[in-house]
């Protein structure tokens, strides 16, 4: 009993304190955190168990000095069998059920359903989610819908039906990430996203399959070829973190990274307007000038300024066509 109440109790405080995971710095990290150190708390408590056991026995059930003769005739105890069968298939089941809540509550479910498709047409899919139909075989989803099959981690359930704060479009390529702020008109090529508020990323790849991975919001996701998959989140810490293809991409896959910058909203705001203006000049323009409230000499000096019209020039001429 006590040897079972030490390994419990290491077990239990290495599962908390392994320092394995880099930092949390989304809302989802933590549901992430706790099924890894549950995880991690069995193994390292079977671990010390099995090791624990063979040294006992290494020691103990040794061959002595001028001992020859035979072990004893033990062909198998039921009892035993029955146990050592039952623990591991409750610890896997136990595990599979809340690993499937957490993926729940993480929205996991949620593209399955919110779209026009529901889980029942993935499951007329041929093996996987994202299989295609074997030559000869006719699909059972038509082309332009398996396009339109939502996939991924979408809106957690408390956060159903409602759209996200920011919504950006991300395409891998080989080996590059491309992010579309479609309601400001950026184009990056790194992820820019608010603190505190709901992100929904709709990734894409335009040549082969690659993987959105995030490491310190724990979040991982598919870029495929012709399909949108969904990765929605809310950042919870300010900072710079790394975006890596998880995804064996071709020869330079080791260099298809990038960055996501979490700012606060105000950063966040002034980087949109900032690049907005710089990608689009008109814009510029636009929100430069007022027409209605200008004179028609601060209207047209922009103008002059551009044909090379000066107020010296300007004076010389007046004085050739009014000489004194």
């Amino acid at each position: 009993m006590l040897f079972g109440i030490v390994i419990t109790l290491l077990s239990l405080w290495y599962g908390q304190n392994n320092g394995l995971m880099p930092v949390a710095a989304s809302a989802e990290a933590s549901d992430v955190d706790s099924l890894f150190s549950l995880m991690l708390t069995i193994s390292f408590g079977l671990t010390l168990l099995v090791q624990a056991v063979l040294i006992i026995s290494f020691f103990r059930f040794r061959r002595r000095p001028g001992d020859n003769t035979d072990g004893p005739p033990i062909h198998g105890n039921l009892s035993l069998e029955i146990l050592w069968t039952a623990i591991p298939a409750f610890t896997v089941l136990a595990v599979g059920i809340y690993s499937f809540e957490i993926y729940n509550s993480m929205g996991g479910l949620d593209p399955m359903v919110s779209g026009q498709h529901t889980m029942a047409a993935h499951a007329k899919m041929h093996g996987s989610a994202i299989a295609a139909p074997l030559p000869g075989e006719d699909d059972p989803i038509p082309q332009a819908e398996r396009s339109q099959i939502a996939l991924g981690i979408g809106a957690r359930p408390d956060e159903l039906g409602q759209n996200a704060d920011v919504v950006v479009d991300v395409s891998g390529l080989q080996f590059a990430w491309l992010f579309n702020y479609a309601d400001s008109g950026v184009m990056a090529g790194e992820l820019h996203v608010p603190v505190g508020q709901d992100v929904q990323l709709n990734i894409t790849a335009q040549d082969v399959i690659h993987a959105f991975w995030i490491p310190e919001l724990r979040l991982k996701q598919d870029a495929i070829p012709g399909m949108t998959t969904e990765l929605r989140f809310t950042t919870t810490k300010v900072g710079t973190y790394a975006v890596v293809c998880a995804e064996l991409c071709g020869g330079y896959h080791g260099g298809m990274r990038t960055q996501v910058v979490v700012q606060t909203p105000e950063e966040y705001q002034a980087w949109v307007q900032e690049n907005a203006i710089a990608q689009n000049p008109d814009l510029a323009e636009t929100l430069a000038l007022k027409p209605e409230e200008m004179s028609d000499s601060e209207f047209l000096a922009p103008y002059g300024e551009e044909m090379g019209v000066s107020e010296e020039l300007l004076s010389q001429l007046h004085e050739q066509v009014h000489p004194q």
